[in-house]
């Protein structure tokens, strides 16, 4: 559901007693860490009991499995989740009785406001990028605070007040989030296109990132990956503010650059010049050429807060990942599985290409699971010709997301686009039935990719547990 913002966001230390209604997801479960950690009174409930919710519960953060009126009796500010309706009687009890209902980036900018805040968004990379600039400055010892879409495997946590002045946070555009915060520095990866469902044509998306160039205080920064057109529109629109503009990317024309990028199975190599000067080289043990451009502006944005290249390097060398983002989940005879968040085209290719350099002579099987009708609808044939990079294909139907079904439009459209050999591809209906398929195409030295923003991650331990059954049978 979409809430109206606030006009007036005061600071979290201000607020007194906050329910989050679908505080099991990865924004609100961060947003109410982070506040518990500042003092405020913090309940919450979600649709299901989960580890998040558990961890929630052992920080003192009161948390209910089901939603009913009455969860918000001592409440005086409600946040909302994106994907809870607007009959949720949480949601209705709260406004008969007059409290203030929040959307979630309210609650973002009430915990950015008083920081150092840096926000990291963009089409594809957001995640990773805010991963990787936290754990540079962890490295740094910066002590900062955070919030990530993502469970940092550093830390095992997605959120967390820092003792330093410095707020890094992921901003989400598919909402128009990063339109409601006033941060000092930000990061935009890309300008792709996507979220059409919300905003309709491409020149509509794009100007949300023109927006936001509008909300980074005067005098403040702003990292943009420029290899990509609609990062080089928006950096030529940024130096006409009054912002410092650093261009990264691997092309020319470029305040810092990667160059002489090479991949070794689990490893990125690139140095780094910025002007004619080589600042030196940094090591990733992430492989593929996005985790390079995320490193780069990550890189960018801890120059501009003023550490130094070495220590900066050192921290992303020492980036191990973050959760859903091309994350080992283990292996089972001979074969290793991962699963990954990319659900767009441009970045289920990215991700299949590090995963391929990780499989080296093995094959690549995928499982992938479109998100959103609407996605699969507008992006379904490009979903499918990226995912020819694999060498076994097997395609979910779609996870609906907030959205309801659309006539016509499956896993199938994704399926039939894949221009591998009918053999080698398959659409499973039965969400039950796709660990089965994938795994009766694997063989010793493959490496098996799960793949899309739903339940897909799910699939990964049936996987593994199936490979195991089937590895003792055969001893």
């Amino acid at each position: 559901m979409r809430v109206p913002v606030p006009a007036q966001i005061p600071p979290a230390e201000s607020l007194r007693r906050v329910h989050f209604v679908g505080v099991g997801g990865a924004a609100l479960s961060g947003l109410a860490r982070i506040m518990s950690a500042r003092g405020v009174t913090v309940s919450g409930s979600d649709a299901k009991d989960s580890a998040v919710l558990e961890s929630l519960r052992e920080i003192g953060v009161t948390c209910w499995v089901g939603h009913d009126a009455h969860h918000v009796d001592n409440a005086d500010t409600v946040v909302v989740s994106t994907a809870i309706r607007g009959d949720n009687p949480e949601v209705v009890a709260a406004r008969q009785r007059g409290l203030a209902v929040w959307p979630r980036s309210a609650a973002v900018q009430s915990v950015l406001l008083g920081r150092t805040a840096v926000v990291v968004t963009g089409t594809h990379g957001k995640t990773t990028t805010t991963s990787m600039l936290v754990t540079a400055l962890l490295t740094c010892g910066a002590e900062p605070s955070y919030a990530i879409g993502s469970t940092l495997n550093a830390s095992g946590l997605n959120a967390a007040d820092g003792t330093g002045p410095i707020f890094v946070a992921e901003g989400d555009e598919s909402d128009e989030a990063i339109l409601v915060y006033t941060p000092s520095g930000a990061v935009v990866t890309n300008v792709d296109v996507d979220h059409l469902d919300h905003f309709g044509t491409a020149a509509a998306y794009a100007a949300v990132f023109d927006g936001f160039l509008d909300r980074i205080e005067p005098g403040g920064f702003v990292i943009i990956g420029v290899d990509d057109p609609g990062g080089r529109r928006l950096a030529d629109r940024a130096g006409e503010l009054p912002l410092r503009v650093v261009r990264v990317g691997q092309g020319v024309d470029v305040d810092l650059q990667a160059r002489a990028v090479a991949f070794a199975r689990q490893t990125s190599m690139f140095e780094v010049w910025r002007g004619g000067s080589r600042l030196g080289a940094v090591t990733l043990q992430v492989p593929g050429a996005h985790y390079v451009l995320d490193a780069l502006a990550a890189l960018g944005a801890g120059l501009e807060l003023g550490f130094g290249f070495q220590e900066l390097a050192v921290g992303l060398a020492s980036f191990r990942g973050s959760g859903r983002r091309m994350e080992f989940k283990g292996s089972s005879a001979g074969v290793a599985v991962y699963d990954s968040y990319a659900h767009h085209p441009a970045e289920i290719a990215a991700d299949l290409q590090a995963a391929a350099a990780i499989a080296g002579d093995g094959r690549l099987v995928v499982c992938f699971q479109p998100h959103m009708y609407s996605r699969t609808r507008v992006f379904g044939a490009q979903m499918g010709a990226a995912l020819g990079a694999a060498d076994e294909v097997v395609v979910m139907d779609v996870y609906a997301a907030r959205e309801d079904p659309e006539p016509g439009v499956s896993g199938a459209l994704v399926a039939a686009a894949v221009p591998l050999p009918q053999s080698s591809v398959v659409f499973e209906a039965e969400w039950s039935r796709a660990a089965e398929q994938t795994v009766r195409r694997c063989s010793r030295g493959d490496v098996v990719l799960t793949l899309g923003a739903g339940d897909v991650t799910d699939i990964a331990p049936q996987i593994l547990q199936r490979l195991r059954v089937r590895e003792e049978m055969t001893h």
